[in-house]
């Protein structure tokens, strides 16, 4: 089993920054691939970015390239995303996913990661 727990998330003005953080538990992050994913009210959840568990590939949601970066440290069990130049549109609540396999985490499964995290809310005022 592992346990995700996120954090970071707070309410920002349009243009500014936040660093998201999911912290693992429970068994070696390294073993994973991790994703981060979001929904929106009244909007289906949504991948955002992902990263495979040694770093070498990622994946990003078009609208989010050049903005988000997803980086991990697996000798600390936790990944970051770090979000600048924030649009009211990226206003949902994130939540963090692990699997041993790649592609759920990216979004391009019809299977959903295993372990998911309880979520933390994103708010961008315009």
């Amino acid at each position: 089993q592992v346990q995700l727990v996120e954090s970071g998330g707070g309410l920002v003005q349009a243009g500014g920054s936040l660093r998201l953080s999911c912290a693992a538990s429970g068994r070696t992050l390294s073993s994973y691939h991790m994703g981060w994913f979001r929904q929106a009210p009244g909007k289906e959840r949504e991948s955002v970015a992902a990263i495979s568990w040694s770093g070498s590939t990622t994946y990003y949601k078009d609208s989010v390239k050049g903005r988000f970066i997803l980086s991990r440290d697996n000798a600390k069990n936790t990944v970051y995303l770090q979000m600048n130049s924030l649009k009211p549109e990226d206003t949902a609540v994130y939540y963090c996913a692990a699997d041993r396999s790649y592609a759920p985490v990216s979004g391009s499964s019809y299977h959903t990661p295993d372990y998911w995290g309880q979520g933390t809310q994103v708010t961008v005022s315009s």
